[in-house]
């Protein structure tokens, strides 16, 4: 199952690679082969809830860590000494491409005799120390909906190649077979996505959707539904009972790809430099805006650019006005969303806090427009917070 795909990205990562139908079940399966349940994993409260409910769904505890400002990358030296010992690993998440400190993490990691996990779903162009985001890890999880726009299907990748048959059996085990209506849905929708926007029917079809109970947040973060998550910890570890949370905004994440879809996927894989370019150069526009922020290392093709704006419900609702659509928004920090009852919050909330609050993630390939609108719009730079 997607050998070919497989091929290049061990081509472009230099370690094995394992195709999986989303990022959310890669992650699952590494979290189930590294982690015993009931062990406790340092990872970002700026991220997808989905995020928060697959570690949940792996029988294990989240503890949210300490954030830059500045970028949301994770902010090691502000993590308590007593945190280290009681860890079962580390999910770096390489927020928007904003590399996590991975040399820093690994050292950690190997100390402490605990696995790094990699979250590059963001980040599959983005370097550190100039190896690639996903090479330092034990494993480490790729998503092909972000930079390559294929809507579908990632890898999971190891560093020890004799581990690559027993996480392709795990991942087996969790597949749903391929569905014709599926595979022609996935066909048709490129040309249904381009027919909308052409006919500026975007809003119009957002509703419909929701009518069909086709999206399913009408906030940014989706509904916590305390009382029945607390059902699904009981029967940890297991996916199915987290199925209603993990599932959110891609149904078809276990699903086994067809021919249609690694047809796709490989040509888009195949255009992936072309596209990283273009995100390099959008990149470094937006970072040289009023409302940029550049980071402490090299400029990344970043997957969005945060800007960091004073009043960023206003810069969406500017962005709107244009048609420009505002999307991985992670708003509330996930311990703020899920509270002590399901995390252990972080020890220095507010950097996160307000990184989330500010931050207004920006698509390169649009930069142009996007300054352009914010400019005219009046919108501010956010100020540093106080400390900052």
């Amino acid at each position: 199952m997607g050998e070919a795909l497989e091929a290049r990205m061990r081509d472009r990562l230099g370690r094995e690679c394992l195709y999986v139908p989303s990022c959310r079940l890669g992650l699952y399966v590494a979290l189930r082969h590294w982690c015993r349940p009931g062990g406790r994993v340092l990872m970002s409260p700026v991220n997808d809830d989905v995020i928060l409910f697959v570690v949940l769904a792996a029988g294990l505890r989240p503890v949210q860590a300490p954030l830059d400002w500045r970028d949301g990358s994770l902010d090691t030296a502000a993590v308590p000494a007593s945190v280290w010992p009681g860890l079962s690993a580390v999910i770096t998440t390489n927020l928007y491409g904003n590399p996590d400190p991975a040399p820093e993490l690994r050292a950690r990691c190997d100390a402490l005799g605990i696995p790094l996990l990699e979250d590059a779903a963001h980040a599959i162009g983005s370097r550190v120390d100039g190896r690639p985001v996903g090479s330092y890890g034990d494993a480490s999880v790729f998503s092909l909906s972000k930079h390559t726009a294929a809507k579908t299907g990632g890898f999971l990748t190891v560093a020890d190649p004799a581990l690559r048959r027993p996480l392709a059996e795990a991942r087996d085990d969790l597949l749903v077979p391929s569905r014709l209506s599926s595979e022609l849905a996935y066909s048709l929708r490129p040309y249904a996505e381009a027919g909308v926007r052409g006919l500026r029917l975007v809003r119009a079809a957002r509703a419909v959707m929701r009518l069909l109970g086709m999206e399913e947040r009408e906030e940014i973060r989706m509904p916590l539904r305390a009382d029945e998550l607390k059902q699904a910890l009981a029967a940890a570890p297991a996916l199915r009972p987290f199925n209603s949370w993990v599932r959110v905004d891609m149904h078809d994440y276990r699903i086994a790809p067809g021919r249609a879809r690694l047809r796709r996927t490989g040509r888009l894989l195949d255009r992936l430099d072309d596209r990283l370019d273009a995100h390099l150069d959008g990149t470094r526009r937006l970072l040289a805006s009023p409302w940029g922020a550049p980071g402490p290392g090299p400029l990344q093709p970043l997957f969005r650019v945060p800007l960091l704006v004073a009043d960023r419900d206003a810069a969406i609702a500017a962005l709107a006005r244009h048609r420009i659509t505002t999307g991985y928004l992670y708003d509330p920090p996930l311990d703020d969303y899920a509270s002590e009852l399901f995390t252990d919050v972080s020890p220095s909330p507010e950097p996160a806090r307000w990184f989330a609050r500010h931050a207004l993630p920006a698509d390169p390939l649009k930069a142009d427009r996007i300054i352009t609108v914010l400019r005219e719009s009046g919108v501010r730079p956010a100020k540093a917070p106080h400390g900052g």
